[in-house]
């Protein structure tokens, strides 16, 4: 609380909610006004969350006041139409229950263009509202372009915008958002990159991976490098292991097509997981700019090596869920979901060990896990210390409960962040158990978290790239990955399965190396 405040509670004067010094720095930064246009515009990603994060951030007062939404995909529809999906997209999936008149003021202008992706008519047309938008608000506005779309349209979209003049502008920016999965593998992901490179500066591409747009994912950089306790501890002197897990308990739903193309190795690994244990590992950059920030986290990715056939049985481990129990009802095997092929390989599940070889973290295993149908949904990152070197509570009625402190981020559901420490229990005997200190968002900042996509949209609206993956980056993460996506997809070895409701296949234990490397329970 700052020297104000207090004076202000001493004189007797009534502090409002804007006088609240848990909402400082909570304030948006102004945006430069903007034309988004949504490829794909009608699909699940744009329905679920691109529209209601735009309502959301009108509401915030965190969009420019000069606005423009134009919307394309293959459906026939008019202006109408497209607006009454928006705002009932809004009304079914928004975090919080919609202002009517907020509502209808983000929605009331918006434009479609209906027309296939490859159809320079269609281009056209869009550079049309986007003048006209120009004209309305009465100066050249940037342009933001979103690539909702399946990955196979991504080229076909950044040659149209480059062949139909409207890459660049002479008096406003123009920058391309696009979804992942950023390729397939190495060498498709080199192929994207020049094309993309080919009609836009890199400058002006947002490679959008939406992990690093939730709060708890930014706060592994506010906790190390704000926070003098933690960053002495962070090295392999005092850090025992590293487990990232992301758990669905959830199974493929209507994705079958794309899933079992995919995979978990490809799905969540190649992005999001490598994504959250650069930034764990990442050593501080000389400022928290774009080009710093991801700078370091590619000398991360370069750390680890490319594992090499003869390594990988050894370092990852794949499985796929068969029926079992979840939530107390009975769900069908993966090879019986609707879609899926009775003969497939696909992997639901999968985990890796990984080493960072340089000299902060050599030798600390980090284990990373992912897969749908398993206990139960959560994403964190849990760093365990090393145990103390010596226990001075002797007999096994005091120090059974000494145990390695732990600290843990939770990603999903809860976000925040826990610390299990020693503490004597109340009574006569010297007897330990752990217990756990814990911060949460919802708590400490009297506000609801905003969606990943919030965050990156705006930010992708400002200029801002800190949270979206570099060029080096993206090709960095598949040159882990592909080696062991191309090993699964050649071995004929048989697929472990595990039962739905579970914590994944046996075949994950051997994985860990240490002593007392115990997986957490999921």
């Amino acid at each position: 609380m700052s020297a104000t405040d207090r004076a202000a509670i001493a004189a007797g004067a009534q502090t409002g909610p804007e006088d609240n010094p848990l909402t400082e720095g909570l304030e948006r930064l102004p945006v430069h006004p903007t034309a988004l246009v949504i490829f794909g515009a009608t699909g699940d990603l744009a329905r679920r969350k691109l529209l209601p994060a735009l309502y959301n951030l009108a509401h915030e007062g965190a969009l420019p006041e000069r606005f423009g939404l134009v919307g394309n995909a293959r459906s026939e529809m008019t202006d109408d139409e497209f607006r009454a999906m928006a705002v009932e997209s809004v009304r079914e999936f928004s975090r919080r229950p919609p202002d009517e008149k907020v509502l209808e003021k983000v929605f009331t202008d918006v434009r479609y263009v209906p027309g296939s992706f490859d159809d320079d008519a269609v281009y056209a047309a869009l550079g049309q509202e986007l003048d006209e938008l120009d004209e309305q608000r009465g100066l050249a506005l940037n342009r933001c372009f979103y690539l909702s779309t399946a990955p196979t349209f991504f080229p076909i979209i950044v040659d149209a915008l480059g062949r139909n003049d409207l890459a660049g502008r002479e008096d406003s920016a123009v920058r391309v958002i696009i979804e992942k999965p950023f390729g397939r593998s190495l060498q498709e992901a080199r192929e994207l990159n020049a094309r993309v490179l080919s009609v836009f500066d890199e400058e002006q591409v947002f490679r959008i991976d939406h992990y690093l747009g939730k709060e708890t994912v930014q706060n592994v950089l506010a906790l190390r490098f704000a926070n003098n306790m933690f960053e002495p501890l962070w090295n392999r002197n005092y850090i025992d292991h590293v487990q990232i897990t992301a758990s669905e308990d959830l199974g493929i739903g209507s994705r079958a097509g794309y899933y079992d193309s995919a995979g978990a190795l490809r799905d969540l690994v190649q992005n999001h997981m490598l994504q959250l244990l650069s930034l764990l590992c990442m050593e501080p950059p000389v400022a928290f700019e774009a080009d710093p920030v991801r700078d370091e986290k590619v000398k991360v990715l370069r750390a680890i090596s490319a594992p090499t056939p003869v390594d990988i049985p050894d370092m990852a481990v794949r499985g796929q869920y068969s029926d079992g129990i979840v939530a107390g009802r009975a769900v069908p095997g993966y090879l019986d979901e609707e879609g899926v092929p009775e003969d497939s390989t696909t992997e639901t599940y999968a985990a890796l060990r990984l080493e960072v070889h340089n000299w902060r973290w050599a030798g600390v295993p980090m284990y990373l896990r992912t897969g749908k149908r398993l206990a139960r949904k959560v994403t964190e990152i849990a760093v365990t210390l090393k145990p103390v070197p010596h226990v001075a509570f002797q007999g096994p009625e005091m120090s059974t409960g000494v145990r390695p402190n732990v600290l843990v981020l939770t990603v999903q559901p809860n976000e925040g962040v826990s610390l299990s420490i020693g503490a004597k229990i109340p009574g006569t005997r010297m007897a330990i158990r752990t217990v756990n200190m814990e911060f949460l968002y919802g708590t400490a900042f009297l506000s609801q978290s905003p969606e990943a996509y919030e965050r990156l949209i705006i930010d992708a609206m400002r200029g801002d790239a800190t949270l979206f993956t570099r060029n080096d980056e993206v090709e960095a993460q598949w040159r882990i990955i592909d080696p062991i996506v191309k090993a699964w997809e050649t071995s004929s070895a048989p697929l472990p399965q595990y039962p739905a409701g579970s914590q994944g296949p046996e075949e994950a234990e051997r994985l860990l190396v240490g002593d007392n490397d115990r997986w957490r329970m999921i």
